[in-house]
């Protein structure tokens, strides 16, 4: 590898951080859907799961660059996570409400259709909590790794001027 090609890289190829990442990320993997899925019993929880889950995308994309794990990843994805997880989350309050409850009120679920009202937590939990705080702490990371250029400032600066011109 050349000098210049060195210099423009995003990471860096050491054989120990490579190692490391390959053995180290499906134990960390599996440690967030662990906490995740048990984030209603057990301390922890699905905010603490869906962190771990979101750091170990970073801890890959440290390893292996950032922008093959952004193309890997793509844009709609991580999108799709979090627009999945709030669309989770106002279901299931808006089910509840629908059944009679509150919003997010879980005993709608048993007085509806016998479920306990640990399945509706679980919902937000898992489906809502979890997908949430994974795809925002991804989506930050990305957005910060992309950096703020003289160029961005500038089209942020017109788009300013736009706005304050309209008024």
């Amino acid at each position: 590898m050349s000098q210049s090609e060195t210099q423009n890289d995003t990471y860096s190829e050491s054989h120990v951080i490579l190692t490391s990442v390959r053995i180290l990320s499906p134990f960390t993997l599996t440690y967030g859907l662990f906490l995740a899925l048990h984030g209603t019993d057990t301390p922890g929880g699905s905010f603490q799961g869906g962190a771990i889950i979101g750091v170990t995308i970073l801890m890959l994309a440290f390893a292996f660059g950032i922008e093959p794990t952004r193309r890997w990843l793509k844009n709609s994805l991580i999108t799709g996570l979090v627009t999945g997880g709030v669309t989770i989350f106002v279901a299931t309050g808006l089910a509840t409400m629908v059944l009679g409850g509150t919003f997010l009120e879980f005993d709608a679920f048993t007085d509806a259709f016998g479920l306990s009202h640990h399945w509706g937590m679980e919902a937000v939990e898992v489906g809502g909590v979890a997908l949430i705080v994974s795809g925002v702490v991804v989506t930050l990371f990305f957005a910060m790794a992309a950096g703020f250029t003289p160029e961005r400032y500038n089209a942020v600066q017109e788009d300013v001027a736009e706005v304050s011109d309209d008024d």
